[in-house]
């Protein structure tokens, strides 16, 4: 059987995933977005479903104006004794915390605090001990991997901090995971910077302090030679073992637009290999230690059928799960009805690190359709494309002083703003038309059963290679309001469709 990569797509990157009994669970990075940290589950591998999120509520993680690509940062997920425990960090905080639940399909705890520094940290636990695992800055000023024991009750430091192992040199030596395979403890991470040269890496020791000796074939994973290949940046992944007795990486990966054009707006995502287990204790993952996007298993090994195809609108769209906000949103503000949203707008703009009034849905794949009605009843209220307050484009929709309504396209790419020109159409509502290819979005106002073109952008202004930073293209339904009056603007319509 043969699936594709990413397997959750759109921007869902540094994957974690542990087992639990029969079934699979995985957390991603959600950085300046809340809820943080979505939860999903599997029962095969290669289709994931999401559940829920860990941090819902902002006692939880502090978002307030914190930095773009800020907040939280690459998270673990692991199950002892039936329960959960997702460690991150809060970046712009420089806190290392995790919040636990016995119920997977629940609420999480408040967090817990752990006093080691760096960021992604992972958990191991064995023999009635706590591990705490972080990458860090050794004695001699380099990166290392460290680790402390731990409480797991309070988070208190029992043993202090020690350097594991300084990996294979490297830039940006991250996303450590400790565990016990066997005879040997064996320490992955990733190196060479969450780009194009991103890589994984492993060692193994008889002593869980070590010193770890590196594989051989370091890396054991990357796509940093494959120029001109579509799936790049292969790492920071996590290792399970199914019930089935076959291995699997989970990591990190993206789509570029163009086998020629390195640039990628939909984010870093996630992606599946198998891990090959070989006879002198060490691994391997992928095809020849490589990432592709099309992986076929073994006859043994079989899923559901993988659906990439989809639509969604307001009646498919789960509002606990699906919609996310930037940074703490001022809730009262939205009201979602099964087959619209109204927005009241505040006079935060999205050019700014602040909570602006916008509702979002991760863009996960290159081709799609947008269709939505707006009526902006006499503020601005819109459908943007954004990656953070620098870099966005909009269809914005006003009330003209006449009561007839007025649209037009906004792009944002650093320091320069241009509204193109404007259109107005009788009546009190707007129907905007988006068709996104890998290079351009399109703009349209669906009208008199025309589609009347508003202006085109080139998505690669809205890539982590133009903006800079860790996330992807959001694709948020907005409103601003400089007045003191509430005002409601209603969207409805909505339907985002993409045919594989």
């Amino acid at each position: 059987m043969k699936y594709q990569n990413p397997v959750i797509r759109g921007m869902y990157p540094d994957p974690s995933m542990c087992r639990y009994k029969d079934k699979y669970y995985m957390v991603c990075s959600t950085f300046q977005y809340f809820p943080g940290v979505p939860v999903f589950e599997s029962t095969d591998m290669i289709n994931w479903k999401q559940i829920g999120h860990c941090l819902t509520r902002p006692s939880q993680i502090a978002l307030h104006k914190v930095n773009s690509s800020g907040g939280v940062f690459a998270p673990t997920i692991r199950c002892h004794e039936g329960r959960f425990y997702m460690v991150t960090t809060n970046d712009t905080y420089h806190e290392n915390f995790y919040v636990y639940t016995d119920d997977i399909y629940g609420e999480w705890s408040e967090p817990i605090t752990v006093e080691q520094d760096g960021i992604d940290p992972s958990l191991f636990f064995e023999d009635g001990k706590t591990y705490f695992i972080s990458n860090g800055t050794g004695a001699n000023g380099l990166g290392c991997i460290q680790m402390c024991e731990i409480d797991i009750e309070t988070g208190k430091k029992l043993t202090p901090s020690r350097e594991l192992w300084q990996g294979t040199g490297g830039r940006f030596l991250e996303s450590p995971h400790l565990y016990r395979f066997g005879e040997y403890y064996y320490l992955v991470e990733a190196e060479g910077g969450t780009e194009y040269g991103h890589m994984v890496n492993y060692a193994r020791s008889k002593s869980i302090w070590g010193p770890y000796d590196p594989y051989p074939g370091n890396p054991v994973l990357t796509n940093r030679n494959l120029g001109g290949y579509l799936l790049q940046a292969a790492g920071h992944g996590d290792i399970v073992e199914d019930a089935n007795g076959n291995w699997w990486f989970c990591h990190l990966a993206f789509r570029q637009i163009d086998k020629w054009l390195t640039f990628h707006h939909l984010g870093r995502e996630t992606c599946i290999e198998p891990l090959q287990w070989q006879d002198d204790g060490w691994f391997t993952i992928g095809v020849n230690a490589t990432a592709p996007l099309e992986v076929e298993l073994p006859d043994s090994i079989s899923f559901a059928p993988q659906q990439l195809s989809y639509e969604k609108t307001f009646e498919t769209l789960s509002q606990k799960l699906d919609w996310i906000y930037l940074r703490t949103p001022e809730k009262e503000n939205y009201r979602f009805e099964p087959d619209s949203l109204s927005l009241a707008g505040t006079a935060v703009t999205l050019d700014e690190a602040d909570s602006p009034t916008c509702a979002f849905v991760r863009q996960t794949e290159f081709d799609l359709t947008l269709d939505c009605t707006v009526q902006p009843n006499g503020q601005e209220a819109g459908i943007t494309f954004y990656i953070d307050e620098l870099h966005h484009y909009e269809i914005v929709t006003q009330t003209a002083p006449d009561g007839k309504t007025c649209l037009f396209v906004r792009q944002t790419i650093g320091c320069v703003s241009h509204d193109f020109e404007k259109v107005t159409v009788a009546g009190d509502t707007a129907s905007i038309h988006v068709v996104a290819d890998a290079i351009q979005y399109h703009f349209y106002l669906s009208a008199d059963g025309r589609q009347i073109h508003l202006g085109d952008a080139y998505t690669r202004y809205l890539s982590s290679e133009v903006a800079g930073g860790f996330t992807g293209v959001m694709i948020g339904l907005y409103a601003v309001n400089t007045a003191s009056e509430k005002i409601w603007s209603r969207f409805s319509g909505l339907k985002i469709s993409h045919q594989e």
